[in-house]
């Protein structure tokens, strides 16, 4: 059971590290693809870590999506079906970092603007 409460985490934690990735920041992909084991300990601050850290990979969502869709623009090229994709993954990554009080006063805002950008893209 705890598998499938971690499975969340675990995969937006590796998405999180396949960004960081295709970027070339390879000691960032490996210390998030491993975040989710610092979830078998069973302390507070295990679980606040891996809060913050997603938190923050969120923001670096937002930051990618920034660029990429001034990058787009500027070259005259569609930039929807990209806010769509992005806009997805910071509903997604807002709703896992929500899953606790502290969380949710990050993670309630992030999929609010991911809502809000994916119905801009759709619309």
């Amino acid at each position: 059971m705890t598998f499938v409460k971690l499975l969340p985490v675990m995969l937006s934690a590796f998405l999180l590290g396949a960004h960081f990735f295709r970027a070339g920041l390879v000691p960032a992909a490996v210390a998030v693809a491993l975040l989710p084991a610092v979830l078998f300990v069973k302390r507070a601050w295990a679980a606040r870590l891996t809060q913050l850290v997603l938190a923050l990979g969120a923001l670096e969502w937002i930051r990618t999506l920034i660029v990429l869709v001034a990058a787009r623009r500027e070259m005259g090229q569609p930039w929807t079906r990209l806010a769509v994709i992005l806009g997805l993954v910071l509903m997604i990554v807002g709703v896992i970092v929500s899953l606790t009080i502290v969380g949710a006063i990050v993670g309630i805002p992030l999929a609010i603007v991911g809502l809000l950008l994916t119905l801009r893209g759709l619309f």
